[in-house]
């Protein structure tokens, strides 16, 4: 489609831009000009959003293809830190979602076209279930990310290397916001689950089951981290760790076997 390489190119480009000027001043005292890069990455994500629409929307219903998919989650995904970035100093975290965005929109253009997986939107419970599903893993990924920004800081810190983290926010706020946020994605994503194992037939049927011990063991650890957090005062390695490995058990659950399938296998 000449549509979806224009937009998609378009849409790298503004991307890309944006990751580089926040890269070139990353550890420079004043930071990067942030209003600069929000211009470039609103108009990336306005025409990414556009390419979206186009790819989902269809006469069937809503093409929930693994390559559409992904593209929503990091839509999603820049979109919510985006605007963090609006109140809040989370220049670790920019050029990671920005270039993984960047980087996909190019990636759709070569991606051969796998057969479409229509969802038809009458069916109110399957797309509550997949909707909560996506919000909470978008979620839950941002507050990996948070994760990760805590632990740099908190190395920096330790080696008092000041200067490595003056552009960034005090740690015990990233850490606050970091299991804020990672409460609100547990939420969602028990939400999800209680939907699937109450209203849906094929939640433990045989080509799902692996689907669904993988997500319920990523809720599980994402759980235990929280109470590891607010009654034992869990922080620091021990959570990156375990907060890393409950969300590569959620991808796994949500794309493993949709990639083996549509990329490996088409």
């Amino acid at each position: 489609m000449d549509f979806l390489v224009i937009g998609s190119s378009m849409a790298f480009i503004a991307y890309m831009f944006a990751t580089m000027i926040i890269l070139s001043r990353l550890f420079h005292p004043n930071g990067p000009n942030i209003e600069r890069v929000l211009i470039l990455a609103t108009t990336a994500i306005a025409i990414h959003l556009f390419n979206d629409a186009q790819l989902f929307f269809n006469r069937d219903g809503i093409d929930f293809s693994l390559s559409n998919v992904i593209s929503l989650v990091s839509l999603m995904i820049t979109i919510i830190i985006s605007i963090v970035a609006l109140r809040v100093k989370v220049n670790l975290l920019l050029p990671v979602v920005y270039g993984f965005a960047g980087i996909w929109q190019l990636a759709r253009i070569f991606i051969p076209n796998a057969e479409s997986i229509p969802l038809v939107a009458e069916k109110i419970i399957l797309v509550s279930h997949i909707s909560l599903a996506l919000v909470a893993y978008c979620i839950l990924i941002i507050a990996t990310l948070y994760a990760f920004q805590v632990s740099y800081i908190n190395l920096k810190l330790k080696n008092k290397n000041l200067t490595a983290v003056v552009h960034l926010p005090p740690l015990m706020q990233v850490e606050k916001q970091l299991f804020t946020i990672l409460s609100v994605g547990v939420l969602c994503l028990f939400a999800s689950e209680f939907i699937g194992l109450v209203f849906l037939d094929g939640f433990f049927a045989k080509e799902n089951i692996h689907k669904t011990v993988l997500s319920l063991m990523a809720l599980f650890i994402y759980i235990i981290i929280l109470l590891g957090h607010y009654l034992q005062g869990w922080r620091g390695h021990r959570v990156l760790v375990l907060t890393i490995t409950a969300s590569t058990l959620l991808t796994l659950s949500y794309f493993g076997s949709r990639f083996v399938k549509e990329f490996l296998l088409s």
